[in-house]
């Protein structure tokens, strides 16, 4: 076994390599860019070394630094994690080069997997079947939209050189092609440095699952089972389960015999995964999975590193993958047998991101206030995180993943979304109250899954309206914020270091002979209208009065007016709610949702710049950096057409015309960094056009 080995990732996968290397007594080395200076993974490695600026070209994509800090702590071999290098064929050769291991598969097995196109010739040379599409490499934008048509829409356009959704698109209207195309190409140079596309035909309700292997240096090859995949948005998964309810023993053993060729094909080694799809119409019936043949599964693409959902598959089958991934890479035979493989029980991982659900997942950002990590018997919780972290928009969305195991498939989803409900990252929005409500959808408890089921059923699983307890919680926080001492209703009353307290000085709402006045909080919870809550009377037994409705009783418990995030206990109309806040009501959490309440003030709003100016202003949708500007000031627009794009965390956004109209300002260039709700452009709609068109028909 290796001294030392080199980390170069960063966030909760290098947090949970440097477990296992903890666990082999190897010695860790983490690597940071500035932006991960005093961050957890940083922090739990035994050494540690600054690597770069924050760009990640600068710093976690320069293979000439990470072999430099190598050297510099004497590593004998880089684990790469998943993202960045990881599937970095030149990396894998540079590392050999420097007379390092590289923890991973030979760079040839990378190169010639990492070629989506050379992988489906190889696996359908092996008689492993194929999603229909495209044949050959390096086709023109006019090869692939003829390729496209041919095939029939819809189909998928995916990059060559790399895999986890970015520059995928589905296209279902041959008019939008060219666009798409140029799209793809964009994200596809951007995430991993070559444009190259193919495309596929798309299969109408696919379920995604993938077959797990090992593979040694000695010729042996197993698979572990597989993992049901089919949960995602954007083409990225986000709840992964094992084992799959859609498999019975014949076709996984089918599915696992062809993974082992696939992988034996291309001579690799270590941990891998080799992905399928399933054509829609095989959803279990009457709670049974149906007997699919052979024939009803095609290769995708095989992921030559470790997968983000691998914790799923280590907690059915007890395989613990980054150990055997070290172990296979000193040199190590595999000490099992694909007989000696069992899936016992069930497992499910829930991948929390920084991000809105209720703005179609964009990325979001911010600095981690208050965090509540779900631990314990038959939960795990793999995370990055800490309290302090700052998020920001260079590099993935994801933060952690939360895993609940169970000895059936009810047993496992019913913990994993108790462990949810428990999760509380203050400071920055996350997915986890949505994926919370996911696993408790219908269908899904059924088991009947596929690719699209979360697009489809999206608005029912995110709340319409700010619940109106976020709002009086946040306005009985802020009334503690403002009085010295909660527990003394009334100041003229309280006596502090200095002698008695002026109640004149004190903002409580105390008159002198008379009942209290009310305190007006007005508070907005960003992509919703601001709600004005007034409280009146002693924090502990308070009469709130909301928006346009009579006096309501309301009382809070816990935390209010301490400086630490705590829980608050919210008693309202009969009814008990539980928060995680902070101290001012700045954000409030529960069941894995969290909203930043913030102080609105109507008037100052009005004069903060073009963001309130209304309709005709194009803000942007997420924190990012603006990477294609399509208009110039002047320019007449259609409703719809596209201005701008705006990149955040390896995704997309295009900012479209809200109406007809002419560009009267434009406040960005390529290259420009944003915050959410900063102005791009403003489009000036066309005037009298109504009236225009009814002069042309008078006159006709």
């Amino acid at each position: 076994m290796f001294d030392t080995v080199l980390v170069a990732n960063r966030g909760e996968i290098a947090v949970r390599v440097i477990r296992t290397l903890r666990a082999l007594g190897v010695r860790s080395v983490a690597v940071f860019s500035d932006a991960d200076a005093d961050a957890r993974h940083v922090r739990e490695a035994d050494t540690a070394v600054r690597i770069g600026p924050a760009p990640a070209a600068e710093s976690y994509l320069s293979a000439e630094r990470l072999l430099e800090a190598a050297a510099r702590t004497g590593a004998q071999a880089v684990h790469p994690g998943y993202g960045f290098l990881a599937e970095n064929a030149g990396f894998a050769r540079a590392c050999a080069d420097a007379g390092l291991v590289f923890i991973g598969p030979p760079a040839e097995a990378i190169s010639l997997m990492g070629d989506k196109i050379r992988a489906k010739e190889t696996v359908r040379t092996a008689g492993v079947p194929v999603v229909p599409g495209s044949t050959g490499s390096g086709l023109t934008d006019a090869q692939l939209a003829d390729c496209a048509r041919e095939i029939g829409m819809p189909v998928l356009l995916k990059p060559s050189a790399g895999g986890g959704g970015k520059g995928m698109r589905l296209v279902r209207d041959p008019a939008t092609l060219a666009d798409e195309i140029a799209a793809a190409r964009r994200e596809a140079r951007a995430s991993f440095g070559d444009d190259t596309l193919l495309v596929e035909r798309w299969i109408d309700r696919p379920r995604h699952i993938e077959i797990q292997i090992l593979a040694d240096g000695h010729g042996n090859i197993v698979h572990l089972g597989e993992r049901e995949c089919s949960l995602q948005r954007r083409h990225q998964k986000i709840i992964e389960e094992a084992p799959s309810v859609l498999l019975d023993e014949r076709t996984r053993a089918a599915m696992g015999e062809a993974a082992v060729q696939a992988a034996r094909s291309c001579g690799y080694l270590g941990a891998g995964t080799v992905e399928f799809i399933v054509p829609g119409g095989t959803a279990p019936v009457g709670g049974k999975p149906p007997e699919p043949p052979v024939s009803s599964y095609h290769f995708m693409e095989m992921n030559t590193r470790l997968q983000v959902e691998h914790p799923v598959t280590e907690l059915v089958t007890g395989v613990d993958l980054v150990e055997w991934q070290l172990r296979v890479a000193a040199g190590e035979r595999l000490s099992f047998g694909q007989e000696d493989v069992r899936l016992t029980g069930h497992a499910v991982e829930a991948r929390i991101c920084a991000e809105d659900p209720a703005r179609g997942f964009l990325p979001s950002g911010g600095r981690v206030l208050a965090l509540r990590e779900p631990q314990g018997d038959c939960v795990r919780t793999d995370s990055g995180l800490s309290e302090g972290t700052e998020v920001g928009s260079l590099y993935d969305p994801m933060l952690s993943k939360v895993i609940a195991y169970g000895p059936d498939r009810a047993t496992a989803i019913r913990r994993l979304r108790a462990a949810l409900a428990e999760t509380v990252t203050l400071g920055v929005q996350t997915n986890a109250g949505f994926l919370r409500r996911l696993l408790g959808h219908p269908a899904v408890l059924a088991g009947e899954l596929d690719t699209g089921l979360v697009e489809r059923e999206v608005e029912g699983l995110v709340p319409g309206e700010v619940p109106r307890e976020v709002y009086v919680a946040g306005a009985l926080l802020r009334q503690a914020a403002l009085h010295p001492d909660p527990s003394a209703p009334d100041p003229s009353r309280s006596r502090g270091p200095g002698g008695w307290t002026d109640p004149f000085s004190v903002p409580s709402g105390w008159r002198l002979g008379g009942e209290p006045a009310w305190t007006v909080h007005h508070l907005r919870v960003p992509g919703h209208d601001p709600v004005e809550v007034r409280v009146r009377g002693p924090l502990r037994d308070a009469e709130v009065s909301w928006g346009s409705g009579g006096l309501r009783p309301a009382s809070g418990r816990g935390g209010l007016g301490g400086e630490e995030p705590s829980t608050v206990t919210l008693h309202l109309d009969g009814l008990t709610h539980t928060f995680a806040a902070l101290p001012d009501g700045t954000w409030l959490g529960r069941d894995g949702d969290a909203w930043h309440v913030r102080d609105h003030e109507p008037v100052a709003a009005a004069l903060t710049g073009a963001a309130h100016a209304g309709a005709d202003s194009l803000t942007a949708p997420m924190p990012g950096t603006v990477t294609v500007v399509k208009v110039a000031v002047g320019d007449e627009v259609a409703a719809g057409q596209s201005l701008l794009v705006v990149e955040a965390m390896k995704m997309e956004h295009v900012v479209a015309a809200p109406h007809a109209g002419t560009v009267t300002e434009l406040d960005v260039t390529p290259g420009t960094t944003v915050a959410m709700d900063q102005v791009l452009a403003v489009v000036a709609p066309y005037e009298h056009e109504h009236e225009h068109e009814h002069d042309e028909e008078a006159t006709e």
